[in-house]
């Protein structure tokens, strides 16, 4: 059986924090789907980078995923409180299924009621709501995976392939990539 992602694009999502979980997934076998929060296709970034989504995040509100991964951005500032948004996040989390949220995007997860007594990161720019985040570059906590920003990227999309296919996986992607790079 395939193992599946659901990568949510919002207009101004950090294009890294977006496509480098992308192609590592893919790298993995993930089977990845990328929707739309709201039309589907071209979305743009906060540089102008214009990723297709697939669908729309309605399409597939029914469908379960193994994870579901959400960037962050500026433009998660505007789609705080999106119902459909958290309704996905509270379905996965019932599911016990796989979460990531880098960058801002840990504020949705606060938005879905999700936060409680999770460890997390986030970008330093959320402490205000999140004063609990932690300064690490991912942090892992159960079907949690959360990470700071752009910088983290690759070590988020890793954290994800880990947690998902397991760390014989994550360690076969991150040889191939040359990462660590020392």
């Amino acid at each position: 059986m395939t193992t599946s992602a659901l990568i949510i694009l919002h207009p101004g999502f950090e294009e890294i924090e977006a496509i480098t979980p992308i192609d590592l997934l893919t790298r993995a076998g993930v089977d990845v789907t990328i929707a739309g929060l709201n039309e589907a296709g071209l979305v743009t970034g906060k540089n102008g980078v214009q990723v297709q989504t697939e669908i729309t995040l309605a399409a597939v509100a029914e469908q379960s995923f193994d994870a579901v991964v959400l960037p962050g951005g500026p433009g998660i500032f505007e789609i705080r409180k999106h119902p459909e948004l958290c309704q996905c996040l509270q379905a996965q989390a019932a599911r016990n299924g796989l979460i990531g949220c880098i960058c801002a995007a840990p504020l949705l997860l606060l938005d879905a009621g999700l936060i409680g007594e999770l460890q997390y990161t986030a970008f330093p720019a959320t402490k205000d709501e999140l004063p609990n985040a932690q300064s690490c570059p991912v942090v892992v906590d159960g079907k949690f995976v959360t990470s700071r920003g752009a910088g983290t990227a690759t070590e988020f999309g890793l954290a994800l392939i880990e947690q998902l296919l397991g760390t014989a996986k994550s360690a076969e992607i991150a040889e191939s990539i040359c990462w660590p790079h020392n």
